[in-house]
């Protein structure tokens, strides 16, 4: 069973982010990097399906040069090969990406049998790449996945909605988009960081290619505000604290 896992190079979430001045990019001087949490996930599901069926895990990425240090991280959880597809650093489309990762893949030669995708990035929230990938390998695709079960060439994937599941049996080789709550990612083990330190990691220089698609200015919505009120100190703040729990409806007069 090989398995094929994309991921993304993204600014680590959680933290203030700043835009360079001309509106046109995060800017990243003091920020730190990590991969999707999406696709942290679909690295783990990844591991843990070679770990079910044998075979390998290869995780790809197209970025810049400093993408390796997330393709180390993702063999240092288990992956077994990792592939950059080095850019010089700027920003490619959902179209563009889509057709670097659906060539690189073609190039190798041997197939897949699962492909797997987070089901959006973090910070573009682009929806499209894994979609895309699978209509240019004229493989079926599930998005949203919250459940994927491997058995005998087909795989079930299960979609959560309101109330309920919708339930997918696909034959394999096929594309999925998983979500956060798939799995729990593990921790790295020291010996899987020393193994991603030494690992080869395979690099190629696609072509720049424009997908159609331009940004004008991105946007930081304002920050909401937000109000402190000191009820008062030690126990003479107890019925200020069961006045405002009256008021809020959680107890009764």
């Amino acid at each position: 069973m090989d398995v094929l896992v994309c991921v993304k190079r993204v600014v680590a979430t959680g933290g203030k982010i700043p835009l360079t001045d001309d509106g046109q990019a995060i800017d990243t001087r003091f920020l730190g990097f990590a991969v999707s949490p999406h696709e942290e996930c679909a690295v783990e599901e990844a591991v843990r399906i070679v770990e079910a069926n044998g075979g390998s895990a290869t995780v790809l990425t197209l970025g810049p040069p400093e993408a390796a240090d997330q393709l180390r991280d993702a063999v240092a959880i288990g992956a077994n090969h990792a592939v950059l597809l080095e850019t010089d650093g700027r920003e490619w489309d959902p179209i563009a990406t889509a057709r670097a990762v659906a060539d690189a893949i073609r190039a190798r030669g041997a197939g897949f049998d699962v492909l797997l995708f987070g089901n959006e990035a973090a910070d573009t929230g682009d929806y499209q790449v894994g979609v895309r990938v699978a209509h240019l390998l004229d493989l079926p695709v599930v998005t949203g996945v919250k459940s994927l079960e491997i058995a005998d060439g087909r795989a079930i994937a299960r979609r959560q909605l309101d109330g309920g599941w919708e339930v997918f049996e696909v034959e394999l080789p096929a594309v999925f988009t998983v979500k956060e709550g798939i799995n729990l990612p593990r921790y790295p083990s020291v010996p899987g960081r020393l193994r991603a330190k030494k690992a080869e990691i395979e690099r190629s220089e696609p072509a720049w290619t424009d997908g159609g698609l331009s940004r004008t200015r991105l946007h930081l919505p304002p920050e909401s505000g937000g109000q402190v009120k000191i009820l008062g100190e030690g126990p003479a703040a107890a019925s200020a604290v069961v006045e405002l729990l009256r008021e809020l409806g959680l107890v009764g007069t």
